[in-house]
């Protein structure tokens, strides 16, 4: 049945979504709009679509601009003093894509207790621990400006206004009252966050901040953008993580592939999110939540994705022992089929890369360079992703094809440095990102 409202009582509902005052609402009652029950739930759900149009522009949806996979924070990686709990951290991160309405993500996924945000601000950074003068914003969480997560939970702040350019480093600050003992985070920022003693919110710069190349709670800000606009998300290991690049310059393989999806006109729609974890494993073991158990959360329920890269599986292998590692091949194709299926089910595009040389690490035996070259093979032709980056063929040296090129190599020979991480960036072509 379709329902066609008179002139006067649409214009009261349009009022009402506009405004989102309750008297409004009184008035449509009184003016004979909600006839039954059933009218009364129709004109609810036509104010909710009237709302979301007339205050954030027709067709928008929230996308992702900067992520970061969190694990439960090892005890060596666990905050200096003075801690937490009452003081001021002062996180920061780069955003892929720009917006002027976002909201911030908080996580206690990991924690055995709750976690209080007292006061959140977020100001575009401009270096270090200082913050543009005329940026910074009070969080808000259902109109209140503190927020209490309970363990296993996260927290959105309320969307907010902000003139975000792309590629933009922003400042998040958070002061805390009490803390689990048991920390979310993500370790491998590669990044400096600063923590200062009291409730520092809103200072310009934190001159007696205790430096730690971590990052604690926040986890994800998102923009609101038209549906042209999309996220990818890059799932994967240390590598994707960024292991062997260098601090504060943001120069991880899926940063360097930020910039060039910005570079181009054609492309600067796209969103990176990175969900690599250092020393994670696709099946078991390793550190943080396996692949598989993520793919969820770091994945799907990320904001606004359409395209996946899955480069991840060298820990699998590495850490295996030989009489078992052609099994974990196998089981690693197994996952990859899984990551595939769901990701098509959420109408995700999915890449795969192929695993890179490890020759002359402590993850070289025969056995397993034989399962590397088997997964890679099925990467390559097994027909499963919706399309291939042989980040193999970039890296390996063409003289000795189970190492990597020595201008690529880390030093370690399986991390790759930072002209490694760019020519893995190079190496991904931007039409695989076109809608």
């Amino acid at each position: 049945m379709c329902f066609v409202l008179p002139l006067p009582a649409a214009t009261v509902l349009l009022r009402c979504a506009r405004e989102e005052h309750e008297e409004h609402w009184r008035i449509a009652f009184r003016k004979g709009i909600a006839y039954n029950h059933r009218m009364a739930y129709f004109i609810v759900l036509l104010a909710a679509v009237c709302a979301t149009t007339l205050s954030h522009g027709q067709g928008s949806r929230w996308v992702g601009t900067w992520s970061a996979s969190p694990q439960l924070v090892e005890t060596r990686n666990l905050p200096p003093p003075p801690g937490l709990a009452g003081n001021t951290l002062r996180e920061v991160i780069q955003a892929s894509i720009g917006g002027s309405r976002l909201r911030v993500r908080f996580s206690n996924r990991f924690g055995s207790s709750p976690v209080t945000i007292t006061s959140g601000h977020i100001a575009l950074s401009t270096g270090r621990s200082a913050i543009k003068a005329g940026t910074d914003r009070t969080l808000k969480f259902h109109g209140k400006p503190w927020v209490t997560i309970p363990p296993g939970a996260s927290a959105h702040s309320d969307p907010f206004e902000f003139n975000l350019a792309a590629l933009s480093d922003l400042a998040v600050t958070t002061c805390f009252g009490a803390c689990s003992v048991d920390v979310t985070g993500h370790p491998g920022s590669r990044t400096t966050s600063y923590l200062q003693a009291g409730n520092q919110v809103s200072a310009g710069v934190l001159p007696a901040a205790v430096k730690t190349a971590h990052w604690y709670i926040l986890d994800g800000v998102d923009v609101q953008a038209n549906h042209s606009t999309a996220a990818l998300v890059t799932l994967g290991d240390s590598i994707t993580d960024g292991r062997g690049s260098g601090t504060d310059k943001n120069d991880r393989w899926p940063d360097d592939l930020a910039r060039r999806l910005q570079a181009s006109k054609d492309a600067r729609q796209v969103a990176v999110l990175n969900a690599g974890i250092g020393g994670n494993c696709v099946l078991h073991g390793g550190l943080g939540p396996t692949a598989l158990s993520r793919f969820g959360r770091d994945v799907l329920s990320q904001s606004g994705v359409r395209w996946l890269i899955v480069f991840e599986g060298v820990n699998d292998i590495g850490t295996s022992r030989d009489a078992n590692v052609a099994a974990v091949g196998r089981n690693l194709v197994a996952a990859y089929k899984q990551f595939i299926y769901q990701a098509h089910a959420h109408r995700i595009r999915v890449y795969g890369a192929t695993i890179t040389p490890f020759g002359g690490s402590f993850y070289d035996t025969p056995a397993h360079e034989a399962v590397r070259q088997t997964v890679n093979e099925w990467i390559r032709t097994g027909g499963g992703f919706d399309a291939v980056i042989d980040f193999d063929a970039v890296l390996r040296d063409p003289r000795h094809p189970r190492r990597l090129l020595r201008a690529a190599d880390s030093g370690d020979h399986l991390h790759p440095n930072e002209r490694g991480y760019h020519k893995m960036a190079d190496a991904i072509g931007l039409k695989l990102f076109e809608n």
